[in-house]
């Protein structure tokens, strides 16, 4: 019996294998808001919050990984708030037969799991919650499967020789236990993944705003990309306002050559953090300008230390972007001597700095200089206006970004800086490129 379990494990990792050198998919992920009755600035304020509580989260991991930061918020007091308020989802096929569920997509994550109906009152929710027991293709992983071995939880420990597990996320926490199973993905030309490594679980604290559960596409090793050595995957966010499905593109696909894009492709660094095995995708920023004025931001503020901390990430989960303070302040200022409008006298949760609109103006009436992000080997992302500011009220034009603590924090790119940019991820060189795009064309 032994013997015949082992060989289904082997045969399913050489279907996996072979998937992983064939993962040529295009896929389209739904809009946060996708059909949702809020207004556009409601929807933008409940992004911002999220944001704030994910990066707070994301300190917080790092500093519990890597052993300690002062300016690291404890776990336990960074504020949950609804993953799915800032994320894009992708429905999948999980089972035999395939049962739709909606998954967040997240780079800033490893782990692939869903909400299972393990236990008997959660049978009456199926819409969110896949059913095991409905499926041919599920198992358990034991504790000494690789992926139990070898995956990065908040707290794992064996019980019944199954892999349990408890993460925590940029703003959620679940637990459940690893396991197998079969994924399709794709809604016209399906492709079929059996013996996935995934989660079965629960939340045990946030809320995922209608989805199951979440997909994660880091370099950690839980993760799809890994998984199935997929080497490069891209991806297009269609503006925040619009409310329009963006494409995600796997393999072959991935190429921005293949598309029309609005400015040149640019490419930088993907680099590996030196502490850790890394569940984000670091890129080497080096600078900051708003317009053609280089900000004097020191660089030090802004690289990756031999400890691990600092450094920057694109993180497809976070709406806004953040900077340590010391290069938020040179910013911050630079921002309210160019944009020549009053600064807000008000309260504005979650932003740092926002201006009063004139009198029954939109945010869409104003100029403002692009934020540029420079990059080791000259490459430098754009930012116009669109991209670092948001209108999360009438009246008020805030700066889509805030700051992280100096001795910890880690500089993130949100998705608002990525909105129509075809960003690419080469994991097999290790090159991170983007371009401007009409992403609704693609």
């Amino acid at each position: 019996m032994a013997r015949h379990h082992l060989l289904l494990r082997l045969l399913s990792l050489l279907l996996i294998t072979a998937a992983g050198a064939s993962f040529d998919l295009r896929a389209d992920l739904n809009h946060p808001y996708a059909g949702s009755p809020l207004s556009t600035t409601e929807t933008t304020a409940r992004a911002a919050r999220a944001s704030k509580a994910r990066a707070a989260r994301i300190t917080a991991r790092l500093a519990r990984a890597l052993g300690g930061g002062k300016g690291a918020l404890p776990a336990a007091d960074a504020r949950l708030s609804p993953l799915g308020d800032q994320c894009h989802t992708l429905t999948v096929g999980i089972g035999t037969p395939p049962q739709p569920r909606t998954l967040i997509v997240d780079t800033g994550s490893d782990l692939i799991w869903t909400q299972c109906a393990v236990r008997r009152q959660h049978r009456e929710r199926p819409p969110l919650y896949y059913d095991p027991g409905r499926s041919s293709s599920f198992a358990f992983l034991p504790c000494g499967s690789r992926l139990c071995q070898e995956g990065q939880f908040s707290f794992k420990n064996c019980t019944g020789n199954r892999c349990l597990y408890d993460d925590v996320y940029g703003s959620a926490e679940a637990d459940g236990a690893l396991a197998s199973e079969t994924f399709t993905f794709g809604a016209n030309s399906k492709v079929t993944v059996p013996g996935l490594g995934f989660g079965c679980g629960e939340l045990s604290a946030g809320s995922l705003v209608g989805a199951s559960g979440l997909i994660g596409l880091s370099p950690g090793t839980l993760s799809l990309i890994s998984q199935l050595s997929i080497p490069k995957f891209s991806y297009c966010l269609t503006p925040f306002s619009e409310r329009k499905t963006s494409p995600l593109l796997f393999g072959s696909m991935a190429d921005l050559k293949k598309y029309k894009t609005k400015g040149p492709i640019q490419t930088t660094s993907i680099l590996s953090n030196p502490a850790m095995e890394t569940a984000y995708y670091y890129v080497p920023l080096v600078g900051l300008s708003l317009g053609t004025k280089r900000l004097r931001v020191p660089a030090a503020s802004l690289a990756m230390r031999p400890d691990g901390t600092g450094g920057t990430i694109v993180d497809s989960g976070s709406t806004l972007a953040y900077l340590p303070e010391t290069a938020f302040d040179v910013v911050r200022k630079a921002v309210v001597e160019t944009v020549r409008l009053p600064v807000a006298n008000v309260t504005v949760e979650d932003y740092e700095l926002c201006f009063s609109l004139p009198g029954g103006a939109a945010m869409s009436a104003v100029e403002t200089p692009p934020l540029v992000l420079h990059f080791d080997g000259g490459a430098a992302m754009v930012l116009n206006r669109d991209n670092y500011f948001q209108e999360p009220r009438a009246g008020l034009m805030c700066l889509a970004v805030g700051s992280s603590p100096d001795d910890f924090g880690v500089s993130i790119i949100g998705n608002v800086q990525q909105q129509n940019m075809h960003v690419l991820f080469d994991v097999r060189n290790q090159k991170f490129s983007f371009a401007h795009t009409q992403c609704d064309s693609i």
